[in-house]
């Protein structure tokens, strides 16, 4: 990312005001890079963290689609190594909406696009992310069938 990119900037100072546990003042920094996006990508970024801050699951998953939708409209690279986290963020939402099947979808999108992650910090956090999703719903569907074999 182009840290001189003003909607990176404020996206990143979004993410700063967020870890000091100031969430109004992350989630005005993350409308405003909305509202200052000039391109399919600047709204990629910007949909991405805008969608953290939600009131409800299904305006979350909203955001992240339109964070996904404005990635796939980018003609060049740049959000390529957005992807797994994109994914991961779809699947988390499908999983917090009880959608089991479209969760698992896009934690196995986010596995298979994660090859290309660099071993760092944020590279850990994301496959992390995703191998526990992965097994938040492989648990969930094994008590969903348990479940239905009980009741027969």
């Amino acid at each position: 990312m182009d840290p001189e990119n003003p909607v990176v900037k404020l996206c990143a100072q979004g993410m700063e005001a967020e870890l000091a546990g100031r969430p109004v003042e992350a989630r005005d920094l993350f409308t405003r890079a909305w509202e200052a996006r000039t391109d399919d990508y600047d709204a990629c970024v910007a949909a991405h963290f805008v969608a953290r801050h939600q009131a409800t699951p299904e305006e979350t998953l909203r955001w992240n689609e339109e964070a996904l939708t404005r990635a796939r409209a980018v003609a060049d690279g740049r959000v390529h190594g957005f992807y797994p986290s994109l994914y991961l963020n779809l699947g988390h939402s499908h999983e917090q909406l009880g959608r089991l099947d479209d969760a698992r979808r896009f934690y196995e999108l986010a596995a298979a696009s994660a090859t290309d992650l660099p071993p760092d910090p944020y590279g850990d956090t994301v496959r992390d992310g995703i191998a526990r999703g992965r097994e938040r719903v492989a648990e969930m569907s094994r008590v969903d069938v348990t479940e239905s074999i009980g009741e027969q």
